[in-house]
């Protein structure tokens, strides 16, 4: 009931505060600048936005206060803390938004441009930007010091920790945007100056570009320097957040940079191959696609970089290797779908060269063909065979790690994904084939383009049953390469079982023959002390509590599984599936791998955030691929 009560208390809050803040920058701009008042239209509106607002927003916010200071759990609440950091967020980027639009009209006019070729704030005056910005700045500043005054006060600060976290690495992600379309604005006016068009056309490119960094890289420089510092508490430098937002940018860099890369090709390729185009033309293309490639290379480059050094900060090897798999198996399939699609087009070109009856460049459609081949092939076959050969070396070592690596659950998604791709495209590819041929049975008609059609069918099929073969063999092998290594571990790690009664003996041994088969077991009771070395025991948490006489000399690892007694109530809780996750703590560390205890959950409000943080990410990846697709397509 807190929960929702917070919800609704918080949330009106945050609504009401906008609409009250905008309400009076509407209205200090109508009285300040008749021609964007708008008359008595706006300064109405204005009016019942503040009237309306004010006691809205006052009481909720007030309430809250009250609720905060009356009762800990709603000082240290996640959904404080999320308001708290949204509302900074929501006054200092509109902030920032108007500063980028005062500064980016300043340098427009400053070189004789009329104001509406500004990227932002093109039909706004300079009172517009500066009401905006002096108004959400009171606002940020006084909720900052709410904030400060929080952190001093805090008895707990793990949720708060948390959302500040989010707030910090979007800070990060807003700024680098800019400072990304800055860089490429920058970059692409480059290209025109052989054009002839820096006395008009083009000027506001550069402009618009320099305001962008000029905005952009201090804040850049500022927040993500802030992340560097607070690498020093393990729990920052630990957290799935950072690994997440390096992987999206790492990933989002080198996808976009061998995108353009193909691209570049391409257009290269089609100009030597003798297409009709301009050098202009030839140089306002390539110029669009190195815009973009040159920023996200640097992303990529000052991004992967951090990701191989946070990865390397894993003490744990195993680990360390799983988080390597995951960047490199994402770039494998998209290297070998790149390649595939280049293999195919280039037997395309092929066959309809050979059955067409044209010469090898007559037509526009063929030099588009081959010009799409050979682009894909030199951007995508590299990186396949850059990123596959060292997983498949990983694999195919016979110590610990090859173990390890054939067992993965990444590698083990890739292969079936592998599969998944092969049996469905030659399904349809099958299909298309019979269709074909059927269709010529039942139709007696043969059209001029059957050969090509049929063939191409047919590459496509076979395309597609060698993938399915290659992927099948490595997956027989990885299964006949069993972890033979991993169960001799195993059956030198001697476990011991105390039986508490209730059925306890016999689930932890189903659960241990189920997940670590070949750990040797021994069971005993809490009155018989047993003889032998043994590596770790099991006991229930209510012998945990009240432990017999010899436990006490025990000195290998110890693990308790909650149960229900009398008097005894677990704060967490007893989970169901408490039995099997100690068989797989035991499994670990029969293997050898680090064992990492959760200290507290994430909250449910904490797992929506990232979820939304993760979205803005991708949103951010696909954004950036969309422009650079725009700029090519014109």
């Amino acid at each position: 009931m807190k929960t929702i009560r917070r919800l609704y208390f918080y949330a009106v809050a945050l609504i009401s505060l906008e609409v009250v803040l905008w309400g009076l920058i509407s209205l200090i701009r109508s009285i300040l600048d008749e021609t964007v008042g708008g008359g008595a239209e706006t300064l109405s509106q204005a009016l019942a936005l503040i009237l309306v607002g004010v006691p809205i927003f006052l009481f909720h916010w007030l309430m809250a206060q009250r609720f905060s200071a009356q009762d800990e759990e709603e000082k240290v609440s996640s959904l404080r803390a999320i308001f708290l950091y949204a509302v900074l967020l929501g006054t200092l980027i509109p902030l920032v938004q108007n500063l980028l639009a005062l500064i980016d009209r300043s340098f427009i006019q400053t070189v004789r441009m009329a104001a509406e070729r500004a990227i932002i704030g093109g039909s706004q005056t300079w009172p517009d930007n500066v009401i905006a910005i002096l108004m959400n700045g009171l606002v940020a500043v006084y909720f900052w010091n709410i904030l400060r005054g929080e952190w001093k006060t805090l008895p707990s600060k793990e949720n708060f920790t948390d959302v500040r976290r989010l707030y910090r690495y979007l800070w990060t992600l807003y700024s680098l945007l800019m400072v990304i379309f800055g860089a490429e604005q920058v970059i692409r006016f480059l290209f025109y100056v052989p054009s002839n068009v820096l006395g008009g056309i083009g000027r506001e490119t550069l402009v618009n570009g320099l305001s962008l960094l000029v905005v952009g890289t201090p804040i850049w420089f500022y927040s993500w320097r802030i992340i560097q510092d607070s690498l020093a508490d393990a729990a920052e430098k630990d957290s799935n957040l950072r690994l997440g937002i390096l992987y999206i940018l790492a990933l989002s860099g080198v996808i976009t940079v061998l995108t353009t890369s193909a691209m570049l090709v391409n257009i290269i390729v089609t100009k030597l191959l003798g297409a009709d185009m301009t050098n202009v033309d030839f140089i306002q293309q390539i110029g669009g696609v190195i815009s973009i490639g040159v920023p996200l290379g640097a992303v990529w480059a000052y991004y992967g970089y951090w990701l191989t050094r946070h990865i390397a900060s894993i003490g744990d090897v195993v680990r360390q290797a799983g988080m390597k798999r995951v960047y490199f198996y994402i770039l494998s399939a998209l290297g070998l779908g790149g390649a595939f699609i280049g293999v195919f087009t280039l037997i395309k070109f092929t066959i309809n060269f050979l059955t067409g009856g044209q010469s090898l460049f007559s037509t526009e459609y063929m030099r588009g063909d081959l010009a799409r081949a050979i682009s894909l092939l030199v951007a995508w076959l590299p990186l396949w065979l850059m990123t596959w050969r060292p997983m498949q070396a990983e694999s195919f070592a016979k110590d610990e790690t090859g173990d390890h690596a054939r067992q993965s659950i990444i590698r083990r998604v890739y292969l079936y994904l592998a599969l998944f791709a092969g049996v469905i495209g030659g399904m349809a590819s099958a299909v298309a084939l019979v269709f074909q041929l059927i269709r010529i049975l039942l139709s007696g008609q043969i059209e001029n383009t059957f050969l090509s059609s049929v063939l191409n069918d047919f590459q496509l099929l076979i395309l597609f049953v060698v993938l399915l073969i290659y992927h099948l063999a490595v997956l027989r092998r990885d299964s006949l390469s069993t972890a033979d290594a991993l169960s001799a571990k195993q059956s030198q790690f001697k476990v011991l079982v105390v039986d508490s009664g209730e059925n306890f003996g016999e689930s932890i041994l189903a659960a241990l023959a189920k997940f670590a088969p070949s750990v040797p077991v021994t069971m005993t009771s809490a009155a018989e002390k047993p003889s032998g070395k043994f590596d770790a025991l099991i006991l229930s948490g209510s012998l945990a509590v009240n432990t017999p006489d010899w436990f006490g000399s025990f000195k290998g690892n110890r693990i308790i599984v909650p149960n229900e007694a009398a008097g005894l109530i677990w704060a967490g809780g007893i989970n169901r599936q408490s039995v099997q996750q100690a068989a797989q703590l035991i499994r670990q560390l029969a293997e050898g791998q680090e064992i990492h205890q959760q200290t507290s959950g994430s909250s449910a409000w904490m797992i929506i955030i990232y979820i939304g943080a993760a979205l803005f990410g991708l949103e951010l990846l696909f954004l950036l691929l969309a422009l650079g697709i725009s700029l090519i397509a014109g």
